[in-house]
């Protein structure tokens, strides 16, 4: 025990030594902080269509926009839609019916904010934009209440 009292003992005098040694290099200048960016806003995207009042999509670019005289006053908004099997039908359209509560029969899924356009029973609705679905527009909750708002029947809905 005697011995390793002593070598505790060194142990401290080394590390206590180490410590208190003067510096022989100077240290580097301080790095300046690098200035932070405001995170750049995503530039707008123009719709695709030529649609002056009612709804465009864009597929391709999962984008959705809602238009009134010629303006674009919602969007571009993500937007989900269908698998290969059940795909989203392209092409010009007009809405045909609304219902702020639809409740669908053939799948017993609700579709909150519906506005129906193309045969089938195909809409805008309110549903999760990372699950397909049965060649139904999806969009958030807030953006489908926006489009059941600004839609009429009779405006022009325009799919590509």
């Amino acid at each position: 025990m005697r011995g390793s009292g002593v070598l505790a003992l060194l142990g401290l005098t080394l590390v206590t030594a180490a410590c208190s040694a003067p510096r022989t290099t100077t240290p580097g200048p301080i790095a300046e902080p690098v200035p932070r960016t405001r995170p750049t806003t995503p530039t707008a995207t123009a719709p695709p269509c030529a649609v002056p009042t009612g709804a465009c999509v864009s597929r391709v670019q999962r984008l959705a926009w809602l238009l009134r005289d010629g303006h674009v006053v919602r969007g571009p908004v993500p937007a989900g839609f269908g698998p290969p099997d059940q795909a989203t039908p392209a092409g010009s359209f007009h809405v045909v019916w609304k219902d702020r509560e639809h409740h669908s029969r053939d799948y017993g899924t609700d579709m909150p904010n519906s506005v129906f356009f193309a045969a089938g029973g195909i809409a805008f609705h309110a549903g999760p934009l990372d699950a397909p679905s049965h060649g139904c527009v999806h969009l958030t909750d807030a953006d489908s209440a926006a489009f059941f708002d600004g839609l009429n029947v009779g405006d022009a809905v325009e799919v590509r």
